[in-house]
């Protein structure tokens, strides 16, 4: 949840900030894995408002446990974050306050649902982040190694099983997108689907195209979603050669966190910059020019490009990554699909900065409309209210 530093905290986020701008109150339940919590981060003003408590889990899974799930039931990237202390922690908070409506983010959550059944009369909500047994099997797909790809194959087949399961357990669904929806009632789910997309406070995003960069090529998301590692692999594994010895006459630029040592050796003084996390994500994307998304796998809607529509970024993206955003191609965002389409698209925006613009202006226009955080939490509220009315 803190720092705001991916995707998935950012949704949860600002849909606390909105509940509040109404005058809702909130408690936040927070798993915290292990491997981050020695860092420091400076305080929100968000935790005087509202019941925050976190517990560290643990969510090392370690090759031997891994390998043994093979010949089990078990479906390890979801087990791994059940913890019993963060339980009793949930059943503690339960026992104390009579909620409304009790949410989970995503499924990796679910393996508390007994515990809110037990000692809530809550309507409980499931908010699909995204499908995640398509992300497993989209990644299976695209192995090469015939091992992992069974494995993974083997994976995905496991938590499809469960996140089917888990579906028909709850009061309200809500999705992001109309494919996740479709899939979701398709798989058998009796409760009502909700499409609600990502919500962002646009006070927050304010371009200054006078800091920007022209040209320049940047990504920014965690490569600790395999998602995100497979697709700048892809790309840079496709691009170096152009972007270092060829006819890209442009720097790239490579933020976010959990990236990996081994990118380091892609790195090229004056033309590939790994850099990391940084210190104020905005900042970054303001800094930079054209916004790559060369996503191959995954679902849902990707919170790095509603955030960089709201930046004025000329954003290039797979049909894929820009998947669930109401967007026209050419208009608010360019889709490129394969490396042709992608090199066309590079080639054409950083010889043309007045086109980046346009694409960039129009983005901000569409997030104004759709993504705009008091506009999408009425929605949720709303939906909110007809699942607890008598």
């Amino acid at each position: 949840m803190f720092p705001q530093n991916g995707g998935y905290p950012i949704v949860v986020y600002n849909t606390i900030r909105g509940l509040l701008a109404q005058g809702h109150q909130v408690t936040l339940i927070s798993l915290d894995e292990k491997q981050v919590t020695d860092r420091h981060y400076k305080s929100d003003d968000i935790l005087d408002s509202i019941t925050y408590r976190h517990c560290s889990v643990n969510t090392d899974i370690g090759f031997l446990k891994g390998f043994t799930s093979l010949f089990t039931a078990a479906v390890p990237f979801i087990d791994k974050y059940f913890d019993e202390r963060a339980e009793k922690l949930l059943i503690d908070e339960l026992r104390k306050t009579d909620y409304d409506i009790v949410q989970f983010e995503g499924l990796f959550v679910t393996p508390y649902l007994n515990a809110v059944k037990k000692y809530s009369k809550a309507k409980i909500i499931y908010r699909a982040h995204n499908i995640e047994h398509q992300v497993w099997h989209r990644i299976a797909q695209r192995k090469a190694d015939p091992f992992k790809r069974i494995y993974l194959m083997l994976l995905a087949k496991r938590i499809k099983d469960y996140e089917i399961s888990q579906l028909s357990r709850f009061d309200g669904i809500i999705a992001f997108t109309d494919q996740d929806k479709n899939c979701i009632i398709e798989y058998g789910a009796k409760a009502p689907v909700e499409i609600l997309p990502i919500s962002i406070e646009l006070d927050k995003y304010a371009p200054c195209t006078e800091k920007t960069e022209f040209p320049s090529l940047f990504f920014l998301g965690s490569l600790g979603w395999m998602p995100n590692l497979e697709g700048i692999e892809w790309f840079i594994d496709n691009f170096h050669a152009d972007l270092t010895e060829g006819d890209l006459r442009v720097r790239f630029y490579l933020a976010g966190n959990d990236i990996p040592e081994t990118f380091d050796d892609y790195e090229v003084p004056g033309k590939i910059y790994i850099q990391g996390e940084v210190d104020d994500a905005l900042e970054f994307v303001n800094s930079k020019a054209i916004m790559i998304v060369p996503l191959l796998s995954g679902g849902g809607m990707r919170v790095k490009i509603v955030e960089g529509m709201a930046m004025q970024k000329c954003i290039i993206s797979t049909s894929l990554g820009a998947e669930g955003i109401d967007y026209t191609h050419g208009q608010n965002i360019i889709i490129a699909n394969t490396r042709t389409e992608f090199l066309n698209a590079i080639k054409r925006c950083i010889a043309d900065e007045q086109y980046c613009r346009r694409i960039g202006e129009n983005a901000r226009k569409l997030v104004e409309e759709r993504h705009n955080v008091t506009a999408v939490t009425n929605r949720l509220t709303g939906y909110y209210s007809q699942l607890i009315r008598p």
